[in-house]
C-alpha cells in the first residue's frame, strides 16, 4: 500500500530521514522502533503528509503524495486514522465530540449517525457510555483510548500510532498493545506503530524496522529482530548500556 522511496529530510545541518526506504504492506502491522529522537515520528508526519521531504517518495497505492497539493492532501488523510502520542484530544470538546471531530468537519452525517458511529467506536476500544464526559476527567488509559476510537471512527484504510504506550503505566501499556491487535484482527487495516519499547514491538508486529542515524538499518519479523546479526540493533533491543550505538 505504502512504498517510501529514498525520503530524505534535514533541519538545518541535521540529517533526520537519509534515503529511507521502506515498503509497508496492506493490511500488516509494522513497528519502526529507534531511540528518541532519530526521526520516527517525522517519518510518520512524511507518511500522512503533514511534512515535506527534501527528496524523495511517499507512494500511496500508486500515487505519489509529496507532489499533492493541500486540498489533495485533506482528502488522502481522511484515509488515515492517527493515534498520536499524547492522544491529542480537544479540551474544550466532549468525548462524544472528540470522537466525532472528523465526522463533524467532513461529513454531513446527521446527529443520530454520529451517535450511532462514536458508541459503535468505543464500544471497540472497550469504553461504553462515557459520551458526556470531558476531556478532564479521563484517566491516561481512557485518553488513549479515546483517541484511538477517534482513529477509527472515519474507517480508515491506514491507523498510524506515535509512540502508544507512553505516558500509561505497564498494565495499561499491555492494556493498549491488546487493543491494538484486537481491532486490526477486525479492521485489517495498515497500522504503522512508532516506538522505543520492545514489549509493544514484539506484541504488535508483523515486521519490525530499525531507524539509526536516518537510515533503516534491519528489517524483520519479530523473531528474526530477537536473534539479529546485527549489533546495532542487538543493542537497542537489548537495553544495553554499551555498543556501537553508545560509542558513536
Amino acid at each position: 500500500m505504502i512504498e517510501i522511496v529514498n525520503l530524505c529530510k534535514a533541519f538545518e545541518d541535521h540529517v533526520v530521514l537519509d534515503n529511507v526506504n521502506l515498503t509497508l504492506r496492506d493490511g500488516e502491522t509494522i513497528v519502526v522502533i529507534g531511540r528518541s529522537g532519530t526521526g520516527k515520528s517525522v517519518l510518520l508526519k512524511h507518511i500522512i503528509g503533514i511534512m515535506k521531504p527534501d527528496s524523495g517518495q511517499v507512494v500511496i497505492d500508486g500515487q505519489d503524495i509529496t507532489r499533492l497539493d493541500e486540498k489533495e492532501l485533506n482528502a488522502l488523510r481522511l484515509k488515515f486514522g492517527m493515534l498520536f502520542q499524547g492522544a491529542a484530544l480537544f479540551d474544550s470538546l466532549n468525548v462524544r465530540d472528540n470522537v466525532a471531530f472528523n465526522l463533524i468537519e467532513h461529513t454531513k452525517t446527521d446527529d443520530a449517525a454520529i451517535n450511532k458511529r462514536v458508541a459503535e467506536c468505543l464500544e471497540m476500544v472497550g469504553l461504553h457510555g462515557i459520551e458526556e464526559l470531558r476531556i478532564s476527567e479521563l484517566s491516561g488509559g481512557m485518553k488513549k483510548r479515546v483517541g484511538l476510537a477517534r482513529a477509527i471512527c472515519m474507517n480508515p484504510n491506514i491507523i498510524l500510532y506515535d509512540e502508544p504506550t507512553t505516558g500509561v503505566d505497564p498494565i495499561g501499556a499491555d492494556a493498549i498493545n491488546e487493543l491494538i491487535k484486537e481491532l486490526h484482527g477486525k479492521l485489517k487495516t495498515l497500522a504503522v506503530v512508532v516506538t522505543h519499547d520492545m514489549v509493544s514491538a514484539y506484541k504488535v508486529a508483523d515486521r519490525i524496522a530499525m531507524l539509526y542515524k536516518g537510515k533503516i538499518v534491519e528489517v524483520g519479523t519479530p523473531e528474526e529482530i530477537k536473534n539479529t546479526k546485527n549489533p546495532v540493533v542487538h543493542q537497542f533491543i537489548n537495553g544495553a548500556a554499551t555498543g556501537p550505538i553508545t560509542e558513536d
